[in-house]
């Protein structure tokens, strides 16, 4: 990481959800943010400015870009506009955090999961994490992180989930081989599982069904379910200089679910 200037994160999907939380936590943490966004400009913008506002005094800069991380065709064209803000706002070749965060729920019996929800999950949780990391690479930081987000149901199993946790299970292998061939470059590789969360993902059933919300409630040793800031701020603890040392592990931010 430089040594004269803050950590810049690169936080896909960062306009709404965790990505959003994610992205208030680091820049009061003391690091500047850069969020992609696939259609929701507006408030992937609107993050920006809150960032830039409410930590203007301690000089926090983000940007916003478009990405599609499900469309792998795109990915060079994502890494170009990025080396250009970082060049323009930062003055810089290089970012110190990567956020494999963006993703959709599919709720789907395994029975009834089609091929086409099959592949829109792989190309956006699995294929397009492995190769916009790839691509990202050169434009890491040594001595930098990569976090990547999977999911509690990669550990219990739920119906309806199958495809979507068979592809957050390749991504927390993945990490542990990120980990072992980018230590090298003393990049420290880590995956964060979040519980059932209050947001909008996958419809938002867990905030808005009171029933499937009670009952994590009570499965959860903590009593309650998740809020979108338990894992924001869970993030920025694993992207803290303090945790450092915190390599190839898979952390879950479950609240304690289904001991």
């Amino acid at each position: 990481m430089s040594q004269t200037s803050s950590p810049i994160a690169l936080i896909t999907g960062g306009s709404r959800g965790l990505g959003r939380n994610a992205a208030l936590a680091l820049a009061a943490q003391g690091t500047d943010v850069i969020l992609t966004y696939r259609s929701q400009r507006a408030e992937a913008e609107a993050v920006v400015t809150q960032i830039r506002e409410q930590y203007q005094a301690q000089g926090r800069r983000a940007a916003a870009l478009e990405l599609d991380t499900g469309n792998t065709q795109g990915f060079a064209d994502f890494v170009n506009r990025l080396r250009a803000v970082l060049a323009e706002e930062w003055q810089r070749e290089h970012f110190d955090y990567l956020l494999n965060n963006a993703g959709i729920g599919v709720h789907q019996s395994f029975a009834e999961t089609t091929e086409a929800q099959f592949d829109q999950l792989m190309n956006i949780h699995l294929k397009g994490v492995f190769f916009l990391t790839q691509k990202l690479l050169p434009l890491i930081q040594d001595g930098g992180r990569i976090l990547n987000v999977s999911t509690g149901l990669a550990r219990f199993a739920l119906p309806g989930y199958a495809a979507y946790a068979a592809m957050k299970g390749g991504v927390e292998v993945l990490t542990r081989y990120l980990a072992k061939e980018l230590g090298p470059r003393g990049i420290a590789v880590n995956v964060i599982a979040p519980g059932a969360i209050e947001t909008d993902f996958g419809g938002g059933t867990v905030r808005d069904n009171a029933q499937v919300n009670a009952f994590v409630a009570s499965q959860t040793a903590l009593g309650r379910v998740g809020q979108p800031d338990d894992i924001g701020g869970a993030i920025a603890a694993l992207l803290s200089p303090g945790s450092r040392w915190i390599n190839a592990q898979r952390i879950e931010a479950s609240g304690g679910m289904f001991l």
